[in-house]
C-alpha cells in the first residue's frame, strides 16, 4: 500500500467516526477514530522514508512505538499526537472488548484527535495538505 492508500482508509475512518459519535454509538467512534489514526500513522511512516516492511509492524504496538521513534522523537509530529494514539488505542480496545462503559467526552477527544493528526500528517508529508481530515 501507498501513503495515498492508507490516507485513502483513513479519511472514511474518520467520517465513520463522526457519524458515530453524533448517533450515539460511543464505542464505534472509539474504534473508527483509532484505525483513522492507526492508517494515518502508516502513512506518515511511509511518508517519512520507512520501506514497507519497516512501517508495517506485526502489532498495532509496533506500529505506535515506530510512529513514537520515528516521527516524534525526531520533532516531525507534535508529542501530544504520539501520547494521543497511545490514549485513543486503549479506548479502542476497552470499546471492542470489555464492555467497560466511555464517557461521550472521551470519545468526542478521541475523534478531535484522529482529525488532528490526519491534519498534521497531511501538513508535514503531503504537498497540498488538504483532505477529509481537514474538515
Amino acid at each position: 500500500m501507498t501513503v495515498d492508500d492508507y490516507m485513502g482508509k483513513a479519511d472514511p475512518a474518520l467520517s465513520a467516526a463522526r457519524l458515530l459519535l453524533d448517533n450515539g454509538d460511543i464505542e464505534g467512534a472509539c474504534n473508527r477514530a483509532y484505525y483513522a489514526m492507526f492508517d494515518g500513522a502508516h502513512a506518515a511512516l511511509l511518508a517519512s522514508g520507512l520501506t514497507i516492511a519497516e512501517s508495517m509492524p506485526k502489532k498495532h504496538s509496533g506500529l505506535i512505538a515506530a510512529f513514537g521513534l520515528r516521527l516524534v522523537k525526531t520533532h516531525r509530529l507534535a508529542a501530544d499526537l504520539g501520547s494521543a494514539i497511545n490514549k485513543v488505542e486503549r479506548l479502542r480496545r476497552l470499546a471492542d472488548y470489555t464492555g467497560d462503559p466511555i464517557a461521550q467526552e472521551d470519545a468526542a477527544w478521541a475523534v478531535e484527535q484522529a482529525a488532528a493528526l490526519l491534519a498534521a500528517v497531511r501538513q508535514e508529508f503531503m504537498s497540498d495538505g488538504a483532505g477529509e481530515g481537514d474538515k
